[in-house]
């Protein structure tokens, strides 16, 4: 049977609408007589003896034409074949996308094994090759194969190795994206560079990594819309987390002094290029520190990050500019950044009356702002000031009211001593020194109680386990928690569904809908 499926043109387009089922029936005729030949088409192991990168590495000095003695067993899925004559070429690639050609020669492995090879390999495929290392006299470092096997049989074809998948495609069918294009890869790899990084630089400040639970019975630790589920055996309803803060500190209360989780959260807000409604998070807490230590430790996570996953503190993005972590980074206090956008005094004491009017002029929509000063304040800082936070900034000076897990500042009435981190425009991180009274902490919570029943969807409850645990006493504490998805934003360029590998999407029957009625 001819190899139809090798040669479909390498630019065709073979994305999962536009797949030609005739093809996945050649493979599936393809497989069935592999296995009633007796052979293999899925076996559980191959003699593999070197990966493709093992024989680069040993063999990429070699002159064109030039053989050797050296003899390797290698695998790999198969993203090029010629079969033309007595002599065909293979490409193998690797999860890492290092590349080997193969080459099969009538001499070399028989006429049988030859038709044999033209008929079952198709792209896509993962193929064993035994036999010596060579440069072709093209200079290609090769395997000269004296014998084949196929390790498993691709049912549905590859799309075009130098067509550009589209987003959906991209995100929705991620293990396509890893095989055809390198930056996927490098972004992947990049984030477990990163994440490398954050570990070892916990570990060198003697911070120790625990697990928080993911199913809670109170939602809390951010000012955040939850998930909710229903627990059949107790019958009771329950929240997926939104943040780990309430059971981290309830280890600082234990004794564990200095404490990290990188963990995954679940907001049921908006999905957008810088949101998503599952992500991950590093948050941390720091016995005996406050803010100002949270901020250097949070800066030196983040500069080692850099330096360890791309070489430099100044990190080359995906369109090519440059983006500098390293010097000093500046500090811009809310309320006075405010007063000076809007041309008004803000302060702490300032009446919504006042908040209404700054708005009007400036024609800011607080339509759907929950009433408050803090709220208020926030979202007018918003307009005026984020998107112009491009460099490194620590905004500090943030409203009680949306604060109430934090500390009120030891000289400034009316704020709480807090900073969120800006980078490229978007925020990165939040800090805090830790609100450890449990009297307040109380009375906050009870606030919020009082925000959730005039309609704050995003209000905490009042969660008396916590408060019990902080009744026992909580040290002076800094805290911190980080977006790492964000993080690789910062650091990459790229928006947040090509950092997270496997984000969440809309059901495909759900935006099939969505397309055709938009149409």
């Amino acid at each position: 049977m001819a190899n139809t499926d090798s040669k479909t043109p390498e630019n065709a387009d073979l994305s999962p609408e536009h797949l030609d089922p005739e093809q996945i029936r050649f493979r599936k005729e393809k497989r069935q007589r592999l296995l009633d030949g007796g052979t293999e088409a899925y076996p559980v192991s191959v003699p593999r003896t070197h990966s493709l990168a093992d024989v680069h590495a040993a063999h990429d000095g070699l002159e064109a034409g030039e053989e050797t003695e050296d003899i390797v067993g290698v695998i790999g899925r198969v993203v090029f074949v010629r079969t033309t004559g007595k002599l065909c070429f293979v490409t193998l690639q690797a999860g890492d996308g290092t590349r080997l050609q193969g080459m099969l020669s009538l001499r070399e492995v028989g006429q049988d094994r030859l038709d044999d090879f033209k008929s079952d390999v198709d792209l896509g495929d993962f193929l064993f090759l035994h036999g010596k290392v060579i440069k072709s006299k093209r200079g290609e470092l090769s395997v000269l194969a004296d014998s084949w096997q196929m390790a498993s049989k691709a049912i549905r074809p590859l799309p075009g190795l130098h067509t550009e998948l589209a987003e959906d495609t991209r995100v929705r069918q991620r293990y396509l994206d890893l095989i055809t294009r390198e930056q996927a890869r490098k972004t992947m790899l990049t984030r477990a560079k990163v994440m490398t990084s954050l570990r070892r630089t916990f570990a060198e400040q003697d911070f120790v990594e625990i697990e928080t639970p993911m199913l809670q019975t109170m939602h809390g630790g951010a000012s955040a819309r939850p998930f909710t589920t229903h627990m059949n055996a107790y019958d009771i309803d329950m929240y997926l987390r939104i943040a780990p803060e309430l059971f981290l500190k309830r280890a600082v209360v234990g004794g564990i002094e200095n404490v990290f989780e990188i963990n995954r959260n679940f907001r049921n807000e908006g999905a957008d290029s810088t949101h998503s409604p599952e992500f991950a998070m590093l948050e941390s807490y720091q016995s005996f520190g406050d803010y100002h230590s949270i901020a250097d430790l949070t800066k030196t996570l983040i500069q080692n990050a850099a330096q360890d996953a791309t070489g430099s503190l100044v990190v080359t993005l995906e369109d090519g500019s440059e983006y500098d972590f390293g010097g000093d980074w500046a500090v811009v206090s809310m309320y006075e950044s405010l007063s000076a956008e809007s041309g008004v005094e803000v302060t702490p004491e300032t009446g919504l009356d006042v908040l209404d009017k700054i708005a009007a002029d400036n024609d800011v929509d607080l339509s759907g702002v929950f009433r408050s000063h803090g709220k208020y304040v926030e979202e007018l800082w918003e307009h005026f000031y984020q998107d112009r936070l491009w460099a490194p900034t620590f905004v500090t000076d943030f409203p009680v009211d949306t604060s109430p897990l934090v500390r009120e500042h030891r000289t400034k009435k009316g704020v709480v001593e807090k900073w969120d981190l800006y980078v490229r425009g978007f925020e990165l991180a939040t800090g805090y020194s830790e609100l450890v009274d449990p009297i307040i902490q109380r009375e906050r919570f009870e606030a919020q109680a009082a925000d959730a029943a005039r309609g704050d969807d995003e209000a905490m409850g009042l969660d008396e386990e916590f408060l019990m645990a902080m009744e026992h006493g909580m040290p002076p504490t800094g805290g911190m928690g980080m977006g790492l998805d964000r993080l690789l934003m910062a650091l990459t360029g790229l928006g947040i569904r090509e950092t997270i590998l496997f984000p969440f999407t809309k059901p495909l029957a759900a935006s099939q809908e969505d397309t055709a009625q938009e149409g």
